[in-house]
């Protein structure tokens, strides 16, 4: 792919402007002319819009557009420099798709085809939303395609009448429903992680962050003023959407984080390579015999392990199965902490006042009634957190 934006040139033997682009030669018209001068700009503002290449023509197939698609997906659902798991899925979605119609002309691809995709969805026995996530993969595939003139609007304007499958109205399994973590199941892991993952089970049970909002605390990014301190994460889930994600922490979890707070502000509260060190430190002082000559000067062979400032979140989900496997308990993942906190909280004190301290927003909710929730937010995790 060239990075350098093609010339405006004189052809000499007939007199034309010309550009090339993509190996391939453009005849534009009279050399000097406003016209050809037209003709040009239009070239490069279509070649820059595409990408930096020629925009397919719109006979292509769909597994010619999804090349190019997908290179697009590649760059844009990135975060922080790294790319998150929406890339992976389109692909996973986009393989049935090119299995069924990937020699199909992308112009004649129709709710027929598309059902017949979903099909092959519900055939694979996924679940009802799962079907209706890939499925919305394939429509949002085609809408790409449409806004960078590859096929005609009429084409996702048709995908777009495909309405998803509804509960009660299919014989589509359902996934079983999220439900909180035994009490019982979350202390017993406790004796089996790091003092660092369980402060982060801890938080999450309290105050009912993310997993990716527990793991990325930092001091400077607490509020420590108040009855009640608040934590804006310096990225969340819905920041895409131009959501902010305020998250208070009461006085049982300020007890938690207070052993962790640091003086370099910046820095991540909880660290995986001081969980290694406090591994280390413990093994150095429960050994019963003493290192033997030989195994001091064993040279080490390979890299050694390598751990980042913070936990990512597949690491701590990790640190918490192997918690729950030598625990001899069943498996649970920290997002189910957060429905932990949410059963709590609208049980106790309402589904409006577990939306505020959850995050789960709406746009149909006022600036009124989102500062009365936001006042009684306060007033329960200065109680309960």
């Amino acid at each position: 792919m060239s990075f350098r934006t093609p010339s405006y040139r004189l052809h000499k033997p007939t007199g034309q402007a010309v550009v090339t682009i993509d190996d391939r030669d453009f005849y534009l018209g009279k050399h000097g002319t406003e016209a050809s001068r037209n003709e040009y700009d239009r070239l490069i503002a279509e070649w820059l819009a595409a990408g930096r290449k020629l925009p397919v023509a719109n006979d292509a197939t769909v597994s010619e557009l999804m090349v190019g698609f997908l290179k697009w997906a590649d760059a844009y659902y990135v975060k922080d420099g790294e790319p998150t798991s929406e890339a992976a899925l389109f692909r996973l979605s986009l393989a049935v798709l090119r299995k069924a119609y990937g020699h199909t002309q992308a112009k004649d691809f129709g709710p027929l085809a598309l059902k017949t995709v979903r099909q092959a969805f519900i055939d694979a026995k996924l679940c009802r939303n799962e079907v209706n996530r890939r499925t919305r993969h394939i429509i949002r595939f085609f809408k790409w395609a449409v806004e960078n003139e590859l096929v005609p609007p009429s084409v996702h304007h048709g995908l777009k009448a495909v309405a998803g499958l509804r509960k009660g109205r299919t014989d589509v399994r359902e996934s079983k429903p999220v439900k909180p973590v035994p009490d019982a199941f979350v202390d017993a892991v406790k004796p089996h992680v790091s003092r660092q993952v369980w402060a982060m089970i801890e938080l999450q049970r309290l105050t009912g962050m993310r997993p990716g909002e527990v793991t990325i605390m930092r001091t400077m990014d607490l509020d420590t003023t108040g009855k009640v301190w608040e934590f804006i994460p310096h990225r969340h889930k819905t920041e895409h959407h131009d959501r902010d994600r305020l998250i208070f922490i009461g006085p049982r979890a300020q007890d938690v984080l207070r052993l962790w707070l640091k003086t370099d502000l910046g820095a991540y509260l909880f660290s995986p390579k001081e969980a290694e060190a406090d591994r280390l430190a413990e093994m150095r002082r429960t050994r019963k015999t003493p290192v033997q000559p030989s195994q001091r000067n064993r040279s080490k062979t390979g890299q050694p392990k390598q751990f980042g400032d913070h936990y990512e979140v597949r690491a701590y989900y990790t640190a918490v199965n192997r918690g729950c496997d030598k625990a001899n308990v069943p498996m649970w993942g920290p997002n189910r902490l957060r429905h932990n906190a949410a059963t709590r909280l609208r049980r106790e004190f309402g589904l409006d006042v577990a939306r505020v301290i959850l995050g789960h927003s709406s746009p149909a909710v006022t600036e009124v009634y989102a500062e009365v929730d936001r006042e009684k937010a306060l007033g329960v995790m200065g109680q309960i957190g």
